[in-house]
């Protein structure tokens, strides 16, 4: 298994679908994931530091969590069948360790709202090559001086489009 980052967001062009880019934490290589619309602005709005006035699901996920005196210990990104990807969320608690399935949209948006790392598979990774034609308008923390407001304002109004471009 490879320590994985989210890399940026993305929207294919083939299929209009949303789609995570995860890099190698230290490397050059790829998966690209296509998610759901909500997956994909839970992430953003997370991966931005936005915080709603009511919890989404993954907060709500995250409290549950913490709550019952768990840690998420990290994400795995195991296998594909059929087109469609399958990740384990490994929690530990006071009864010992627990493994649960899950979507991977759904387990990265609880990961980084946990702070656990996420790692996927060797044999699902690919080169960068492709990943340079995702190029995502969507400001991030770290290259953005948004305040809160305003990029609630943008995200509010955003159209599937506006995801960029991803060319398998």
């Amino acid at each position: 298994m490879i320590e994985m980052v989210v890399a940026r967001l993305g929207l294919d062009s083939a299929s209009k679908e949303c789609v995570v880019v995860l890099r190698e934490k230290d490397g050059t290589r790829v998966l690209p994931i296509w998610i759901g619309k909500r997956e994909a602005e839970s992430i953003l709005l997370e991966m931005n530091n936005v915080k709603r006035e009511r919890p989404l699901t993954h907060d709500l996920c995250k409290a549950l969590v913490l709550a019952l005196g768990g840690t998420l210990r990290r994400v795995s990104i195991s296998r594909v069948e059929h087109n469609t990807y399958y990740a384990e969320m490994h929690l530990e608690g006071h009864s010992g360790w627990v493994q649960l399935d899950a979507r991977p949209s759904d387990a990265i948006a609880i990961a980084l709202r946990l702070g656990a790392p996420i790692f996927a598979a060797s044999e699902l990774l690919s080169s960068d090559s492709d990943d340079q034609s995702l190029a995502s308008p969507l400001p991030t923390a770290a290259d953005s001086d948004l305040t809160s407001e305003q990029l609630k304002e943008y995200l509010a109004a955003l159209r599937p489009e506006d995801f960029g471009k991803f060319k398998p």
